[in-house]
């Protein structure tokens, strides 16, 4: 396991996401587990934080990204309570992200500041995290097949 494993996509599930067809809508479901204390390096300037507070500082730059790509974040909330699964499948937090395409969403990369962004402030924040791929309508709207 690497150091970024759990944290950050592996060059191999990138390949897969760019090359899955037909690429359109998608909602990426962030599921995250924040440190209690963020990682930074050390003497990074105001590093004594919680791992949520660094997540933030990421999340400052991630949402300018996520709009650029033409996307939009369509409802977050903290995790309060595991009902079922063991303690290693809890998270803080989970966060539902549209994107009108899976290209769109690979451009995030290009964002000026946004790799920065995340190699220090959410790789210093996230424990651990899983990004869920979903199928998405053409309308940046959370649906049911329920109804």
């Amino acid at each position: 396991m690497t150091d970024l494993e759990g944290i950050e996509p592996t060059p191999e599930q990138r390949a897969a996401l760019a090359a899955h067809r037909p690429d359109g809508p998608m909602i990426a479901l962030n599921l995250n587990r924040y440190r209690e204390r963020a990682a930074y390096p050390p003497g990074t300037p105001d590093g004594d934080v919680s791992g949520r507070e660094a997540y933030l500082r990421y999340g400052i730059v991630a949402v300018q990204a996520v709009t650029q790509a033409g996307g939009r974040i369509l409802w977050a909330t903290d995790g309060r309570q595991l009902a079922v699964g063991s303690a290693a499948d809890f998270y803080d937090e989970v966060v539902a992200v549209w994107y009108p395409s899976r290209a769109a969403f690979l451009t995030l990369d290009d964002f000026p500041g946004f790799r920065e962004a995340v190699e220090l402030h959410r790789r210093a924040a996230i424990a651990k995290a899983s990004v869920l791929i979903c199928d998405a309508g053409p309308e940046p709207i959370l649906s049911s097949p329920w109804g």
